[in-house]
């Protein structure tokens, strides 16, 4: 019995020596990097997409802001130039333009000043009083036409006597009062100055032009560079004011035709609104026509 126990015993330890078995582990892959679980995800869409909403945003309004300045250079060129569709400025434009060297120096003083003015006068649009702005406009024009003018007696002594007259008289212009009043006065500074350079960009190219084709027909040079023989007869008209008056309606006339008249507008020349309407015989025979 004894020796019975004794192997039990022993036959229990041997058991207890055994090694156990281990279990396998199981392997967990760990999450991607660009995995995200639940609300998580969720959140990480839209601020994503909130980005690109934001970039496409500052893309749009940044070609939109490019466009619109762009816009108000260029309108100044052909849309609204001031001496061939606004007719504005005539009387410089008739008289200085018997040559091109003349418009051209014509046109780049008038710039000069356009632009000068236009930045000052937006600068003081809220301390210049309502009621006293022309002739403020007017004394901020005069101080860059009087410093034009003393640049153009130190370096440019020839044109500016050839010009005569007319650089004072930049003071009076009607584009530049009208562009410190229509544009400047109520624009930012940046977009006066832009205004400044597409207006006086259109108004020299206009009178370069103008100067130009009088001086080809009537000198037969182009910038006091002679172009044609010996047998070349000039038209001398087209150095007086008919021949400046034929020129200013075929450059017109081509922009008209360029534009298929869309830039000139169309007057109301009827009786309506006139002063004379009740008293006057056409406007009552134009009432009973209608009727």
């Amino acid at each position: 019995m004894i020796e019975e126990k004794i192997k039990e015993v022993m036959g229990a330890d041997d058991t207890s020596k055994e090694p156990k078995k281990e279990m396998p582990e199981r392997k967990i892959n760990p999450p991607a990097e660009d995995a995200c679980v639940g609300l998580g995800c969720v959140i990480m869409e839209e601020a994503e997409k909130n980005d690109a909403v934001e970039e496409n945003k500052e893309k749009k309004s940044f070609l939109e802001v490019l466009k619109s300045k762009s816009g108000i250079v260029t309108k100044g060129l052909i849309k609204e130039n001031p001496a061939l569709v606004l007719l504005l400025g005539a009387c410089p434009f008739l008289a200085t333009t018997t040559g091109a060297i003349n418009g051209m120096g014509m046109g780049v003083s008038t710039m000069t000043v356009l632009i000068c003015s236009n930045i000052v006068i937006s600068m003081l649009k809220n301390i210049i009083p309502a009621k006293v702005r022309i002739p403020a406009y007017i004394v901020v024009i005069a101080g860059f036409v009087t410093m034009v003018q003393f640049m153009l007696k130190a370096y440019l002594s020839e044109l500016n006597a050839s010009l005569g007259l007319f650089i004072p008289l930049i003071v009076v212009n009607c584009i530049i009062l009208g562009r410190a009043e229509m544009f400047a006065s109520k624009n930012s500074i940046f977009d006066s100055a832009l205004d400044g350079i597409g207006m006086g960009l259109g108004f020299t190219l206009a009178l370069t032009s103008m100067g130009l084709v009088r001086e080809l027909l009537g000198a037969g040079t182009a910038f006091d560079i002679p172009l044609f023989g010996e047998n070349f007869t000039p038209m001398a008209m087209f150095m007086l004011a008919p021949g400046g008056f034929f020129v200013f309606a075929i450059l017109v006339a081509g922009i008209n035709y360029i534009t298929s008249g869309k830039l000139i507008k169309k007057k109301d020349f009827s009786c309506s609104g006139c002063a004379m309407e009740g008293m006057c015989g056409a406007a009552q025979a134009e009432d009973g026509g209608a009727k």
